[in-house]
């Protein structure tokens, strides 16, 4: 049992807002106890008039409120209900409603009793508090890319995931590569506790050796850690369009002649932009997944590019991503 308590807003939504808000929500992804959001009908009479209810971990203050209250334009100017719940678990709350995910081989489930498919190499990931559980088009996308890799029949030995969220990105290309070394980066630390709780959920070896992963928290690469693996032959960036363009100098420096990145976390009006930052560090572009308005970038270092020192993170620099959250 939680020993905080539990808080629902409610606010009134249209039908396609409600569908809109299916996975993980990107301006959620840097609260370290980001919402539970449920959607039904409140209306039985007529289809789209439809509520959302956000559950809290704790009394919500008035920023997280109106974060929410942008989610559902349509609300706009109604007053909010916000009442205090019984006691409950947290966990048990903030697991309800996620149904599983199927992307290439994988299944990502956040309930431990669904029920696996044959077939299908399957992940624990819990919702809770890092942004990441296979729900969003960005997470799933790559996930795909990664499978698609693997068929083609590349193969990579030294794998770097930076900015891993819970970690399943990582895991991934630990399956598909078992034999890799393997990085996750996160710059929340939050995320990397997270990461590395799924990896013992999940039965992945944590260290540094091959088979192993070894987590760290740090801004883009800029961790001797990081930097003392590399060159890493693939490298995987799932963060925002903003820092895919302010990191594309660093995440090139790191990788191989001839490896491999992939990109996602942008909108699809902002490929051109992120594709245009990599050809210019000497990378092309191989491979593009679309799903929705999320592409999924594949791209590959021209050998006429040598390896570098990758760039500090500027401090005065926050990876803004204009109306979609900073990285």
């Amino acid at each position: 049992m939680s020993d905080k308590e539990s808080w629902k807003l409610t606010l009134p939504c249209t039908r396609a807002e409600a569908e809109s808000l299916d996975g993980d929500i990107v301006a959620f992804a840097q609260l370290d106890s980001p919402p539970v959001l449920m959607t039904s009908e409140a209306a039985p009479d007529d289809d789209d008039v439809w509520q959302l209810d956000a559950y809290f971990e704790g009394k919500p203050n008035t920023a997280l409120v109106k974060l929410v209250q942008t989610l559902v334009p349509s609300a706009r100017g109604k007053k909010p209900t916000l009442e205090k719940l019984p006691a409950e678990d947290w966990v048990t709350i903030s697991q309800q409603g996620l149904e599983p995910v199927i992307a290439g081989r994988f299944y990502v489930r956040n309930m431990a009793d669904d029920v696996v498919p044959p077939g299908y190499k399957d992940f624990l990931i819990g919702a809770g508090r890092a942004f990441g559980t296979g729900q969003h088009e960005t997470t799933s996308g790559c996930l795909v890319m990664l499978d698609r890799s693997r068929r083609l029949g590349h193969r990579f030995g030294n794998i770097a995931d930076v900015g891993t969220g819970t970690g399943l990105l990582a895991f991934a290309a630990m399956h598909l590569w078992p034999m890799a070394y393997a990085t996750a980066s996160d710059i929340d630390p939050v995320s990397v506790e997270v990461t590395a709780e799924n990896a013992v959920a999940n039965g992945v070896a944590l260290g540094r050796s091959a088979g192993q992963l070894t987590v760290f928290a740090a801004a883009g690469v800029d961790h001797p850690g990081i930097l003392g693996r590399a060159p890493y032959d693939l490298l995987i960036a799932n963060i925002l369009a903003g820092p895919l363009i302010e990191l594309a100098p660093s995440l090139t420096a790191t990788l191989e002649d001839g490896g491999t990145l992939i990109l996602a976390g942008l909108l699809d009006s902002q490929a051109d932009s992120v594709i245009a930052a990599y050809r210019a560090q000497g990378m092309r572009l191989a491979d593009r997944i679309d799903t929705g308005q999320w592409p999924t970038l594949r791209l590959r270092k021209r050998p006429a590019v040598g390896w570098r020192r990758p760039r500090r993170w500027a401090s005065d620099r926050n990876g803004e991503a204009p109306g979609y959250g900073s990285w």
